[in-house]
This record gives structure tokens, sequence and C-alpha cells, in this order.
């Protein structure tokens, strides 16, 4: 691109006058291609538990470390176990007792039966003996309950692992005196994970336009140092309703993490490649913006410059897919745009959009 540059002089006032002698233009062209949008996502283990007591106590032993692996069933904490220990057996000797108390009764009523049977006693004697006799069956019902609920306390002292997983931060220490629902730790199964993004709803129907013909299992997920996690991952579920603050809809997509490389609370972006067919193509900088409404210059058959308004529909790296405007037989100015106004008259220079497109990646 050459330029000429003169100085004129008139009334003692110097004004610089640039010319492009010829101006590089070139034609939008129809092509098949993709681009990628990323999505900032937030990183979830598939299951994430917090670890509570049940019971108020002391902290007797803590099995486990932070940061390490835990099978099902495994004991991570038991509790001072003491008072517990006594109130299960206290409630075994009032079940003993009243299983005693409930044969007397039995017996009772059996004599009671056969002497009221012989007319000895009256009636009321013996249906007073059958209350007494159900008496004691209910307590035995009562103190069977008390039993349980002892043992069920008992059991809270251990504290086990509810699934594979690894162990989190453990806050409190052996001999800690903890109450009832005092996080102890969490747990979390990374063996896959969630990532959650939002896309807008442009995107939501694009994307649902792509997919009724394409599965959503290629999806890549770019890790905080901008690496690509090694597993591609599948786009489970969306949303029942946008956001109406935002407009935005959630994603879910799942990715594996055999080798737990990636941790609950992680971040990362989710890259979609998106495919757009017959798609008008220009260059990025053969456009200018005019309060925010996007144009290029054309030269017509008489070599003469007309700005154009466009519409973007997409862009991509140094070039613009375009909703309308612009049509394959049409010349615009690729280079130089800086330096002319609508209706000036040019030389031109036309270089292939193929070309242009080699030289730009």
């Amino acid at each position: 691109m050459l330029i000429l540059v003169s100085a004129i002089s008139c009334d003692s006032k110097k004004t610089k006058i640039a010319i492009l002698e010829r101006y590089p233009t070139t034609k939008p062209i129809v092509v098949d291609t993709v681009y990628n949008s990323d999505y900032v996502a937030e990183i979830q283990s598939v299951q994430n538990v917090e670890i509570r007591t049940k019971i108020n106590g002391y902290i007797e032993k803590i099995l486990v470390d932070e940061g390490k692996p835990v099978k099902a069933g495994q004991l991570l904490f038991t509790i001072n176990s003491e008072a517990l220990q006594k109130d299960l057996l206290k409630a075994k000797a009032m079940l003993k007792s009243a299983l005693a108390d409930a044969k007397n009764a039995e017996l009772d009523l059996q004599n009671i039966k056969t002497l009221a049977n012989k007319n000895i006693v009256s009636r009321t004697e013996l249906e007073k003996s059958q209350a007494t006799y159900a008496a004691a069956l209910a307590r035995i019902d009562e103190h069977r309950a008390n039993e349980a609920s002892a043992a069920i306390h008992l059991s809270m002292t251990k504290i086990k692992a509810p699934f594979n997983g690894v162990i989190n931060r453990i806050p409190f220490k052996i001999g800690s005196l903890v109450n009832e629902g005092t996080l102890l730790t969490t747990i979390s199964n990374n063996q896959s994970v969630y990532a959650y993004f939002n896309v807008s709803e442009k995107e939501y129907l694009q994307f649902k336009e792509q997919n009724n013909k394409n599965k959503a299992d290629d999806i890549t997920l770019l890790l905080a140092n901008s690496k690509p996690h090694q597993y591609k991952g599948t786009i489970e579920t969306v949303e029942g309703e946008f956001d109406q603050n935002t407009g935005n809809i959630a994603f879910r997509a799942k990715f594996p993490n055999p080798e737990l490389l990636l941790k609950h609370g992680s971040s990362g972006k989710i890259q979609l490649t998106n495919a757009i067919k017959n798609a008008l193509i220009i260059p990025q900088k053969a456009t200018f913006e005019i309060q925010d409404k996007q144009y290029v210059y054309i030269v017509d058959t008489k070599n003469t410059v007309r700005a154009r308004n466009i519409e973007v529909k997409q862009r991509i790296q140094h070039l613009y897919v375009l909703e309308s405007g612009l049509s394959t037989t049409d010349q615009i100015i690729y280079e130089g745009i800086q330096n002319l106004k609508d209706g000036d008259k040019i030389t031109t220079e036309f270089v292939p959009m193929k070309r242009l497109i080699s030289k730009l990646k």
C-alpha cells in the first residue's frame, strides 16, 4: 500500500492531504466454519457432604487425615460414649424388669381366670388382672423402644464415611467439645465432577438447534492454567427456567476425573465448539463503527466509495460472520478505510478473500 503525502500552503494555513494510490478490496465469501465459545464454570464434586455430629460430647479419636481417601463405612471419628453406654445398659435392665413383671402378671391372670371360672372371684377381679397384664406388655414395648433409642444414640458416637471419597479440612482436634450439629469435616467424591455454566438465551437456542443433530458429548474444560482437562465431558442437563435478572440459563456438564485432579470448588472454563453452515464472512478490519452500528465501504461500478450498514451475526478471530447487509458480489475496501469518506473516487486492487484468510491464520 503506497501513500503519497504532500503539503500545500493556503492563506498561511498548512493542510496535509493523504492520498492512497490503490486501495485493496475483497468480496465476502460463503464457507462452513466453526468457532469456540468460552464460559466461566463452577466445578463441584458429584457428591460433597458435610459430616456433622448428632450428639454432644468430646472427640475421642480422629482416625483419618485431611486430604486422604476413605471408603464407604470407614470409621472417621469417635465421640466419648461412656454416658451413652450406661444409658444403654440401663435401658436393657429396665427391659428385663418389664419382661419379668409381664411374666408375673401373666401368671396372675391365669390363676384368676381359673378362679373366675369356678366363681371363686368376681368378674371385676378378672378384668383388673387382664388390665394389669396389658399394662405390663405396654411397658415392655416402651422399654424396648428406650433400648433401641439408647442403642441409636450410642451408635452416633461412631461417625463413618457415607461413601468413597476424600476427607477435607478437619477444624476440631482430639479432646474438643462438640455439640449436636457441629461440622467435623466434609467428604467429596471427585471420581467425576460437575461443571455449571451460564449461557444467554440466544446461545441456548443456537446450542439446541445444533445439538438436535449432534450429541453434546465432546465438551472441553479449560483449567485455571488455560490447559484443557484431558477428559472430554458431556452436557447432562439444562435448568428449567431463565434467570430473570441476567437472562441466562444454567447448563450442567459432567467430566471424568479418575486422577482426582479436579477438586470441589475449582475454577475453569467450558469451551463449546459451534458450527456455522454457509457463513458469509468478511475481515474485521474492513469494518468501522458509527453510533454502535457497523459499516463497511463498498465500491460501486464507477469506483465510488459508499458506506453500507451491516448486521454482524458472530465474531470469529479476525473475521465477522454477517447476518445481513452484503452479498458475495459486493466489493468492499479491506485497508485504508480511515482515509476515506462517502463519495470518494478511488483506484482499487482486488485481493481474493481466501488469500486474506490464509494470511490471518
